[in-house]
């Protein structure tokens, strides 16, 4: 299920806000009822109007993309900076990503115009773990790698339990390699855990999404997923 003016939005009909609009306004129908009241969820069952004619269901895709440093995980920027759908002129559908990567960030990210599947990934009681690489500045100890497992506090409230594992290390320019395991997606995240325990990131790659990986893949370059890749991502966040 879905919310009626992300499928609205999502059609290509109008913007998010206007889609609002014109649910306010009396000129959205469902099933041939009018529907005034924002927030009502919708499914791919659904017949949806908007100004009595039916809007367009698209053919769900999804993509596996490795996001390149500086591109933002947003289909558009109102300060004119590379967002992650550049990479995507060719693809007719509305497509938008499954969470974000920060703007400097690297690695693995999922694009879709399947909302029920993006919010299935995206929600934190599905436990789907997400892989990354870190440089940073200092070098872990045992002690700060079992906080980070254990769990730790950020921005008030505490992570769940993670896998973290030293990688490498250069002792003389103190600084590490570091790979972290969570399935929490908070704004920051990864990068506030290393904080927390004073080893500040200087270098971010999310390398794995569940069961996925970039393979062969190179920054600015995708492939779509597999039909059983995507049955076996709704299998597992449903079993967890």
């Amino acid at each position: 299920m879905e919310r009626l003016q992300k499928v609205i939005a999502h059609a290509g009909i109008a913007s998010r806000r206007k889609s609002e609009d014109l649910i306010t306004q009396g000129k959205v129908k469902v099933n041939g009822e009018v529907v005034k009241t924002l927030g009502v969820k919708v499914s791919s069952k659904d017949l949806v109007e908007v100004n009595g004619i039916p809007i367009d269901k698209e053919h769900p895709v999804y993509f596996l993309f490795y996001k390149p440093k500086n591109t933002l995980s947003a289909v558009s920027d109102d300060r004119g900076r590379p967002v992650i759908t550049d990479y995507f002129k060719e693809i007719p559908e509305r497509i938008y990503p499954i969470g974000r990567l920060d703007f400097d960030t690297t690695g693995l990210i999922l694009l879709t115009n399947d909302g029920e599947f993006a919010n299935l990934l995206m929600h934190p009681k599905y436990q789907v773990e997400k892989t990354y690489v870190a440089k940073v500045s200092a070098i872990p100890t045992k002690q700060q790698l079992y906080k980070l497992e254990k769990g730790i506090v950020i921005d008030g409230k505490k992570t769940s339990k993670a896998k973290a594992r030293l990688i490498s290390q250069d002792n003389k320019k103190n600084t590490a390699i570091v790979e972290l395991t969570i399935h929490e997606g908070w704004n920051h995240q990864v990068k506030k855990m290393f904080e927390a325990i004073n080893c500040p990131v200087t270098k971010l790659k999310r390398e794995k999404f569940s069961f996925l990986t970039l393979e062969k893949l190179q920054p600015g370059m995708y492939r779509e997923l597999k039909s059983f890749e995507i049955e076996k991502l709704k299998k597992f966040a449903q079993e967890n």
